[in-house]
């Protein structure tokens, strides 16, 4: 996370809304041999009282949890180069702007019966974004390959204590300043990730 306050102008709302809505992570855990990190698609609660997800059996967070483990996951946006030409004003230098947010807590596993149900909604959730797709479905498999499958998995959750996010979007540039350089990265950002980006600058992403 910047250190720099004016990055962090969003509420905790805005925040989980933007995690749920990636829904994707990095998971890291403190272990005996250092660091463990794991990518992982997620789910939040409505509240925004937990975070649900699953690990391979073999994950070394998994083993890891005999007991509850104190947990964050870093979710990460749009981001991209600013070049200090962009600002069309002197003596600035380069950056890079961002969007990503922190939640933290303990982690747990559950138990595995309620692998099944986990699976049923995450896979509902990412499902529903793919209509008029016909949804896959857990019986759309035959029983025991699947049984066999969800043995190979563990489901886990976190309780979401604390909420932080970097927004890093030139706040700290003049109105005129900030534009300009959205308009640049605009026209001269690669792919649909800058345009994202640009338009979170200029404060049009429909959420500002």
């Amino acid at each position: 996370m910047h250190p720099n306050p004016v990055f962090h102008d969003q509420t905790a709302l805005r925040n989980l809304d933007f995690a749920r809505g990636r829904a994707f992570g990095i998971l890291a855990v403190n272990s005996d041999t250092g660091p463990a990190m794991a990518h992982v698609p997620f789910l939040i609660d409505d509240d925004g009282a937990y975070l649900h997800l699953h690990l391979v059996r073999s994950n070394p967070i998994a083993r890891a949890l005999k007991a509850p483990l104190s947990a964050r996951i870093a979710v990460s946006g749009p981001d991209g180069y600013v070049s200090p030409d962009w600002y069309e004003v002197p003596d600035q230098v380069p950056t890079w702007n961002y969007v990503a947010v922190h939640l933290t807590g303990p982690l747990e596993l559950r138990p595995q019966a309620e692998m099944r149900a986990l699976l049923d909604r995450q896979s509902k959730h990412f499902e529903d974004q793919l209509e008029p797709k016909n949804p896959w479905t857990t019986d759309k498999m035959i029983p025991e390959v699947l049984d066999k499958m969800m043995r190979q998995i563990v489901p886990c959750r976190m309780r979401i204590e604390t909420v932080d996010g970097t927004w890093k979007l030139n706040q700290n540039k003049p109105d005129d300043v900030r534009l300009r350089a959205a308009d640049y990265m605009d026209a001269y950002g690669m792919g649909s990730e800058t345009r994202i980006l640009a338009a979170l600058m200029r404060g049009t992403d429909g959420q500002g």
